[in-house]
């Protein structure tokens, strides 16, 4: 029988989570449900003191800058962006929020790239001096809550109008933020989970040249591969330097791992029955998962330095007219893939065009984001926790979320007489608008805008991206683990992924043979205490439906 991974059904209960207190988000835990309701009595009081109190005394900050009558300087640990010709130390959007809150930025800014590796020893040690710190994950297992090295903010809520007054008017993120102990310690960003997901794309000029459709299986798309592969289809005379499918490795879960039942995104999954198993250890579905991927990688049709594959390389292709499929975030389809090809006029025929999933065994999906995303806590070391406060909550205000999403009026956006707003044309250049700093999740707290992001985008784009939406489901929820599941996850799952990690690429090149070293492959994920872990997952699950069933 044929199933799928995340049902609709689920996602649409998923989505339905506001009424219980839970969220949907990728790849991490949530905050414990309904038996966390009598630890989160001390922050509703502290939110409604907060949106109350007024400061009898001094210099009074009302969630607008400036946030402090002596100005200062703020200490941020964060990252670079994830585009190698953006400053954002420099971004004008970025220099506004700190004119305006009349302070100024002390950075300490780390690799985009390599930022989990390099901040988490960092923080592991305790060796940090900032203020405000950008933590490299959701921190579900509260490994950094319980180091000790944030500050509980509810305990400075008289000081965050802004944070407080968002936490009141999202119930679902207030839970989700929650920690066992009952405090909140991040503020968080906020993905569109369900908009501009990763996608495939196809080179609609290569397609029309085949005379064929976007394929919807498996075995219409490696047809569609060899064709390509085969093919002078950038008509430059030369058939060998057609690259039929350019991928950088992190989406190759993405793109295939649905069409075999897994979502490899997630890792533990639950199906229609509400049974936990973890993606990667499907003795059945995982393997041929493999298989397929190491017959892509055998005929040439997965290029042998996949692995080191990058987002500039992929664009550097695409400007010279070398590949026909790519997979990325659906932002890219035309901000960074299909305005760099030599012949895009700005139609829908002329660009990289995003499709539906593909379907295998199983029926495609495409697995959507975290709702929460770039979570900022103030360091209990640092010597104006108030100050910090202050200006972590001013940062998220919806104020400089306005900035984040649209940029300075007059310089990226012009409002029209209607009252709608539109992006310049300087603000319509990707490149530009990045280095003017729109959306700096990599240093603050940014809020992302579908709205503004329709506006920003080709119309087809815009429109592709609509129809999109019936494909995406949820991911696994974000729950905070117990101090004894943690522990446990703490234990196991690194080991764990590790050994996913390098036996996945092993299996995929060839380096290991699937047909004789898969069951040697899971025997050693269960030695490594899998079970225990899916164990672990199944009781969060459970939660989780019992508070969705309240």
């Amino acid at each position: 029988m044929k199933k799928r991974v995340i049902s609709l059904v689920m996602a649409s209960m998923m989505m339905a989570s506001a009424i219980v207190g839970c969220g949907s988000n990728a790849g991490s835990e949530p905050a414990a449900p309904a038996d966390n309701a009598n630890k989160t009595e001390a922050v509703d009081a502290a939110i409604e003191s907060a949106e109350t109190k007024v400061e009898e005394s001094g210099f009074s900050y009302t969630g607008e800058g400036p946030i402090s009558e002596d100005g200062g300087t703020i200490k941020i640990l964060a990252q670079t962006s994830n585009y190698s010709n953006v400053d954002i130390t420099k971004a004008p959007i970025v220099l506004k929020v700190f004119e305006e809150a009349g302070v100024d930025p002390d950075w300490q800014l780390l690799d985009y790239n390599s930022y989990e590796d390099a901040i988490t020893p960092m923080l592991s040690a305790g060796n940090i001096d900032a203020d405000i710190i950008k933590i490299p994950d959701n921190d579900p297992n509260q490994i950094w809550i319980k180091s000790g090295m944030f500050v509980a903010l509810d305990e400075y809520f008289d000081y965050m109008p802004n944070f407080t007054k968002w936490l009141s008017e999202n119930p679902v993120q207030k839970a989700e933020l929650t920690a066992e102990d009952g405090h909140i310690y991040y503020v968080a960003g906020v993905n569109v989970a369900h908009d501009y997901q990763p996608v495939l794309m196809y080179n609609q000029v290569w397609l029309d040249k085949a005379g064929m459709q976007a394929p919807e299986n498996l075995d219409d798309f490696v047809e569609l591969l060899r064709y390509f592969k085969e093919n002078d289809m950038n008509d430059n005379g030369d058939k060998n330097d057609e690259i039929p499918m350019s991928i950088m490795s992190d989406f190759l879960p993405y793109m295939f791992g649905p069409a075999f039942g897994l979502d490899l995104v997630s890792g533990f999954q639950a199906d229609e029955n509400g049974k936990v198993t973890y993606a990667a250890a499907d003795s059945e579905n995982y393997r041929k998962y493999l298989e397929f991927l190491n017959g892509l990688y055998k005929e040439g049709l997965l290029e042998v330095e996949f692995t080191s594959l990058d987002r500039d390389k992929v664009i550097e292709r695409i400007s010279n007219d070398l590949t026909g499929v790519a997979f990325d975030y659906s932002w890219a389809m035309s901000m960074m893939y299909s305005n760099v090809l030599p012949y895009y006029d700005g139609t829908e025929k002329t660009a990289f065009v995003g499709v539906a999933p593909l379907s295998g065994e199983h029926k495609g999906f495409y697995v959507g984001r975290n709702f929460l995303s770039g979570m900022f806590g103030v360091s209990s070391k640092s010597s104006q926790i108030e100050l910090a406060c202050k200006f972590l909550d001013y940062s998220m205000s919806e104020h400089c979320q306005d900035y984040y999403q649209w940029g300075i009026e007059g310089e990226s956006y012009i409002v029209n007489a209607d009252g709608k707003r539109e992006y310049t044309e300087q603000g319509k250049d990707n490149d530009w608008l990045q280095q003017f700093g729109i959306n700096p999740a990599f240093v603050f707290p940014a809020q992302q805008s579908v709205e503004a992001t329709d506006i920003l985008v080709a119309d087809w784009h815009a429109k592709i991206n609509a129809d999109q939406r019936q494909y995406v489901v949820d991911p696994w929820p974000m729950i905070y683990a117990t101090s004894d599941e943690s522990d446990t996850i703490n234990m196991y799952l690194e080991d764990i992924q590790t050994n996913v990690d390098e036996n996945t690429t092993a299996f995929i090149t060839g380096t290991k043979d699937i047909a004789t070293e898969f069951d040697g492959y899971i025997a050693g994920l269960e030695a490594l205490n899998l079970p225990e872990l899916v164990n672990i997952r199944q009781q969060q699950y459970d939660r989780y439906l019992k508070a969705l069933s309240n």
